[in-house]
């Protein structure tokens, strides 16, 4: 056995890249799970200096220093933010305050259409089976109402964490942009020298975050609008809601678009009934979802995301568990780090039998 694990450890660590490179990931990966709390204004402003990090170099090709390139966009991010308090909140607001108020008269639509089974389908459907489900809408209600009495009492504690936030990350964003190459300069101090594996599997990332966090966020705004768009015309309620529940659902794939179908369902079935416009809705949304999987996904991911679903499912379950939304986020980079780490990996591949070599 001591045999076996030393033949292992000699094929796969007698590089020292190789330790220098697993330890840097195993303390990385320790000080994100301790600290993740700690450290949450830090990764938020690390994501943002991403997705602003395109624009500010294609600034500076055309002869803007990278302080004012960075002093735009900080000054693109907090009108952003603006136009998030001055438009888009108060209509979430109205809206959610709409929804809440119309959800007793659906749930008593959806208790007529549940007693009606019985009498319409006996042979599959008991009044017990009607009752029990019954039951179980209201539990899931009260439930949901306790939520959100515990989410109101809880919120003093977040809207002080909120403008803390607010005030935060402008001024990290600002000097992530001005001072990048300081930065990592400054980290690359604490290396050491012989870190060549460490580079390449870091100049790989580099470029498939970047790519990632750009395109993802394209990805949410563009599905949003044109949801959006697809919802207003057809009239349907609480459209704005709707729509930015779509356009964040691409965050998780597959598993994403697959629940916030529920809502858009039953808001539409109860808004349309079995009307034309019911069915209309829903091929709006299928057409919708059809392009962003079939079209616009393999579009801005092309380079990026180059695994097997089941890969993408495992790490979005797993890096989910461990850092909740933001491991859902970075499900697909972080599963990228650990296929860019294997094929790098400078493994020594075991001596062939002579037998072997003899053949060849």
């Amino acid at each position: 056995m001591i045999d076996v694990f030393k033949r292992w450890y000699l094929r796969n660590f007698a590089n020292p890249q190789t330790v220098i490179l697993a330890f840097i990931l195993i303390f990385g990966s320790l000080l994100v799970i301790v600290m993740s709390q700690h450290l949450m204004p830090i990764l938020i402003s690390i994501v943002l200096a991403y997705l602003f990090e395109g624009p500010v170099v294609k600034l500076g090709r055309i002869g803007i220093s990278r302080t004012v390139a960075a002093s735009l966009m900080t000054a693109l991010f907090l009108a952003m933010i603006l136009l998030l308090f001055l438009v888009l909140l108060p209509l979430l607001s109205s809206q959610i305050s709409d929804l809440l108020r119309e959800l007793p008269g659906m749930f008593g639509k959806w208790q007529n259409l549940l007693a009606q089974l019985p009498q319409r389908y006996p042979d599959y459907v008991s009044d017990q089976q009607v009752q029990e489900m019954l039951t179980f809408l209201r539990s899931q209600i009260s439930g949901f109402g306790q939520q959100l009495v515990s989410v109101s009492l809880s919120s003093v504690v977040s809207v002080i964490t909120f403008f803390v936030y607010l005030i935060l990350l402008p001024l990290m964003l600002f000097f992530f942009l001005k001072d990048k190459h300081l930065i990592l300069y400054w980290l690359s101090r604490f290396l050491p020298e012989d870190t060549e594996l460490v580079r390449d599997v870091w100049a790989e990332l580099n470029v498939k975050i970047a790519s990632y966090v750009r395109g993802k966020f394209l990805e949410i705004a563009i599905v949003w609008v044109a949801t959006y768009i697809g919802f207003v015309v057809m009239g349907l309620n609480y459209a704005m809601l709707l729509s930015l529940l779509v356009g964040l659902s691409v965050i998780i794939p597959y598993v994403g678009a697959t629940v916030v179908t529920i809502p858009v369902m039953l808001i539409a079935f109860f808004q349309f009934g079995t009307a034309p416009a019911f069915g209309y809705t829903l091929l709006i949304y299928g057409v919708i979802q059809f392009l962003d999987g079939n079209l616009l996904v393999p579009l801005l991911f092309s380079e990026v995301v180059n695994l097997h679903p089941v890969a993408i499912i495992v790490a979005v379950v797993f890096f989910g568990s461990l850092w909740g939304v933001w491991g859902v986020f970075f499900a697909i980079p972080l599963a990228t780090l650990i296929q860019a780490v294997l094929n790098v990996w400078p493994a020594q591949k075991p001596a062939l039998p002579s037998s072997k070599k003899a053949e060849q």
